[in-house]
């Protein structure tokens, strides 16, 4: 079995265009030696620690932040969540974060929910809950999820593992999904419907209402993928801003996925799903009772979990508060609103749509932007491109060096070539 790059092809074997595979290193390396081999190996990965990133790594610029998340994550790093009466400490975590969470999505005290890996698993398992409900209390078999043509391809993946018939919902012209669409395409075997808050191309919030009361309508639960938005709308609100509403508030919302290491700023490999009642619970739970080594039950699709991941979500979320979050976010909006008037000062380029947020896309009608990324490429940014524009995800590190940023796009607008024909590409 191959190993897969970061382009999700199979990885070049080391040992391609040579006659024989390497052998199992015979000896060690010690650890000096070896901790700088693999520095040497980083020289060539994106600069996030420079602020050149602009997704995948998300991050403070705080170091008490940085302090609590790399002692808390070495306090477990051997533990294992899979069996948490083994490691009661876990449970613990993980039941305070799902509160939490819910409580800052407005949930309901009927709420259940767990921790997962990321935002792909926390969809998959809300997909997961909703096709096995369907089948259960309305007898289909024949599984169909309805979502906006900008939801996230953690919904593809999970269709099809699932076996799901994923069907997609146009979009308005404001970029957000129309939902005269989206109604259109429910049928009597729908099992879920989605809407995104904000979606990743454009960082606009679908709308959840809308959405949520044509799923009630048809008795269908409406899920909302907030991995991106979960822990920045609630304190972008909080700061005054005006939101729809998107969250738990809705009352046709039924389950909510919010990433803990995108804006709750954890380590990778913590993310939630949060379920309005958690009864819902019982289709998530896998569990064997006849084994011959005994009981097994998870609640996740993994077995074994990390459980740094979990430790520092918990820290990272105890040590921020409220407070914390707050204030971290004053910084984001700031510098999204900066970034965002910077770049429709420079001619030819412009925002796409409104965006809610602190994600958003730029492009131009006037020059061709994947020759202007280009030159960004050249100067070490790392933007990601989408098919007609270059996205953004703005973070607290991004305040000191967005005049930098704004300074070298307008360079890069003003003195690129021809394009090099790189693809759009996210992963």
């Amino acid at each position: 079995m191959h190993p897969v790059d970061h382009t999700g092809g199979p990885a070049r074997s080391s040992h391609v265009g040579s006659d024989a595979m390497p052998s199992f290193p015979e000896h060690g390396l010690a650890p000096a030696e070896l901790i700088a081999e693999m520095r040497r190996r980083k020289e060539g990965d994106a600069d996030w620690r420079g602020g050149k990133t602009w997704s995948l790594v998300y991050k403070t610029d705080d170091d008490d932040v940085v302090k609590v998340l790399e002692d808390a994550y070495a306090l477990y790093l051997y533990e294992n969540a899979l069996n948490p009466f083994a490691f009661p400490s876990l449970r613990e975590y993980e039941s305070e974060v799902v509160d939490w969470v819910a409580d800052m999505l407005h949930a309901p005290a009927s709420v259940g929910g767990s921790m997962s890996s990321g935002g792909t698993e926390s969809i998959f398992l809300a997909m997961q809950v909703a096709r096995d409900r369907a089948k259960a209390e309305r007898g289909i078999t024949h599984t169909e999820v309805v979502v906006p043509t900008t939801a996230h391809p953690a919904f593809d993946k999970a269709a099809h593992y699932l076996e799901i018939d994923l069907k997609k919902a146009p979009l308005r012209d404001d970029l957000r999904v129309d939902v005269g669409a989206l109604t259109d395409l429910i049928t009597d075997n729908t099992a879920l419907v989605v809407g995104s808050a904000p979606c990743y191309p454009f960082g606009v919030i679908d709308p959840i209402e809308e959405i949520a009361a044509a799923a009630a309508a048809r008795g269908v639960p409406c899920h909302v993928d907030a991995c991106l938005g979960g822990f920045v709308l609630p304190f972008w609100e909080r700061l005054g801003e005006p939101l729809p509403l998107w969250d738990f508030r809705v009352e046709g919302v039924t389950s909510i996925s919010a990433d803990v290491h995108k804006y709750g700023y954890a380590v990778k490999g913590a993310s939630t799903v949060i379920h309005r009642s958690a009864d819902a619970l019982k289709y998530q739970l896998f569990l064997v009772s006849d084994w011959v080594g005994g009981i097994y039950g998870s609640m996740t699709t993994a077995g074994t979990r990390p459980a740094g991941p979990i430790a520092a979500a918990w820290a990272v979320l105890r040590h921020l508060g409220v407070e914390g979050y707050v204030r971290l976010t004053q910084v984001v909006l700031d510098t999204t609103r900066a970034l965002q008037k910077g770049i429709d000062a420079i001619d030819g380029l412009h925002v796409k749509g409104e965006p809610d947020a602190s994600t958003f896309a730029f492009g131009s009608d006037e020059v061709d932007i994947f020759a202007v990324c280009d030159v960004m490429d050249e100067k070490g940014w790392r933007l990601d491109r989408q098919p007609d524009s270059l996205h953004v995800i703005v973070m607290p590190q991004h305040a000191r060096i967005a005049d930098q940023f704004l300074a070298d796009l307008a360079e890069a607008v003003a003195s690129h070539g021809e394009s090099k024909g790189k693809e759009a590409r996210y992963a």
